[in-house]
């Protein structure tokens, strides 16, 4: 779990953006990433350090595994 630690909201935007999501917007301190092709919007807020339960859940919506994304960073 500790390996998900120290991530920030623009660190993980980045990961995700390698991973195929684009930018749709920010609304107030989030950041919305859309995919073609999931219907699934990703909300990540722009902290200094996400909660290890938020990203995970932000991995889990993306239809990623942990170490998929730990790849990309």
């Amino acid at each position: 779990m500790t390996r998900l630690a120290n991530i920030s909201g623009k660190e993980a935007a980045t990961a995700f953006q390698k991973a195929g999501w684009r930018v749709l917007g920010q609304v107030g301190s989030h950041l919305v990433l859309v995919k073609p092709g999931i219907r699934v919007n990703l909300s990540v807020p722009q902290h200094k350090e996400l909660s290890v339960g938020t990203l995970r859940a932000l991995i889990r919506h993306a239809g990623m595994t942990v170490e998929e994304f730990l790849n990309l960073l």
